[in-house]
């Protein structure tokens, strides 16, 4: 049977076989897998490239390897997801990413007023409300330089914040590099969630903190901005002013595309420590499945309590549930 790859495999894979970067090429090798059609005649091929990836891992993981129990630097392009969300702070040097990052988690990277303090990625727990999402600093990008292992980083988040730094005059032009240096690297930037159509490329749905708008000037250079990248949500943020972060964290949230589900024994008060995370859109049967698998196959009905809704109103499991219901099951 014909493989029948599609053209952009062999662009693909040319790149793969001229790069040296054994990070960079294990990134290749799992876009050249993922594109790779899934049938009887790609089955050899699949199985081949399996294994590069597997060599090219164990071979990261042995060359980034130290004594006394060390991080591996291998480790560098993956960071567990924690929390309600994942979100990747990137930017230029000295925008600030450091700074939102010590401000809004307690986490403490190094921060300093000269270029390229931050060497890797670190992550810090930014409490919204009820619940817990994930931001991490990153080094920073410019029209030259990049970490390779951003690409892994950025690509599994949830969503990426890009921080500009307005009270520097080239603010522009530092956001443009960044979004070339991406684009180059087949990492699309947009406002929006919508599939990048060369399966080569990922699309990650993007805001821009406008960071230190506080400072002089900075009031025209954020008109500019939002002329330059007004398909964005722009936010203005400041770690001077309290306010202007508490609203960055209800932007995060708020393009995450998620909601909060709260959960109730029957005969007993909400449970509000720990909600269920769902999708916009996501059903009673959703919320279910999180619970338990047997639920949604149990499930009779359920009770909601919410905005909009009168108390205890009687669902079914394909019933779509907004940010801060409350569910009561019955099985």
């Amino acid at each position: 049977m014909p493989a029948n790859l599609p053209p952009q495999y062999y662009e693909l894979e040319r790149e793969y076989r001229k790069e040296k970067d054994v990070h960079e090429k294990l990134r290749l090798a799992q876009e050249l897998l993922a594109i790779m059609p899934k049938h009887k005649g790609t089955d050899k091929l699949q199985a081949d490239m399996k294994a590069k990836i597997s060599k090219l891992k164990q071979q990261i993981e042995s060359s980034g390897s130290q004594k006394h129990g060390a991080r591996r630097a291998g480790a560098l392009d993956h960071i567990e997801r924690e929390g309600a969300a994942q979100v990747v702070l990137v930017g230029p040097p000295n925008s600030g990413k450091s700074t939102i990052l010590d401000v809004l988690t307690g986490a403490k990277p190094l921060i300093g007023d000269y270029p390229f303090t931050t060497r890797r990625p670190l992550a810090g727990m930014m409490p919204f409300e009820t619940i817990q999402i994930q931001l991490i600093d990153t080094p920073p990008i410019t029209s030259d330089i990049m970490e390779n292992y951003l690409c892994g980083l950025i690509r599994q988040a949830d969503l990426i914040v890009l921080v500009a730094d307005i009270s520097d005059p080239d603010c522009v032009d530092a956001v443009r590099a960044v979004l070339m240096h991406l684009e180059n690297r087949r990492i699309i930037l947009t406002p929006d969630n919508k599939k990048a159509e060369d399966p080569r490329f990922a699309n990650k749905k993007t805001i821009i903190a406008a960071h230190k708008f506080l400072e002089d000037e900075t009031e025209n250079r954020l008109a500019v901005l939002k002329e330059a990248y007004g398909d964005f949500i722009i936010v203005p943020t400041s770690v001077i002013a309290d306010d202007s972060m508490e609203n960055f964290k209800r932007v995060v949230f708020n393009s995450l595309g998620i909601i909060r589900v709260y959960t109730k024994r029957i005969g007993m008060e909400p449970d509000f420590k720990d909600p269920i995370i769902l999708p916009v859109g996501g059903t009673v049967e959703d919320a279910g499945v999180v619970l338990h698998k047997d639920f949604a196959r149990k499930l009779q009905f359920a009770k909601i309590w919410g905005s909009g809704k009168y108390d205890g109103q009687r669902v079914k499991s394909n019933f779509v549930l907004s940010d801060g219901d409350i569910v009561e099951f019955h099985i």
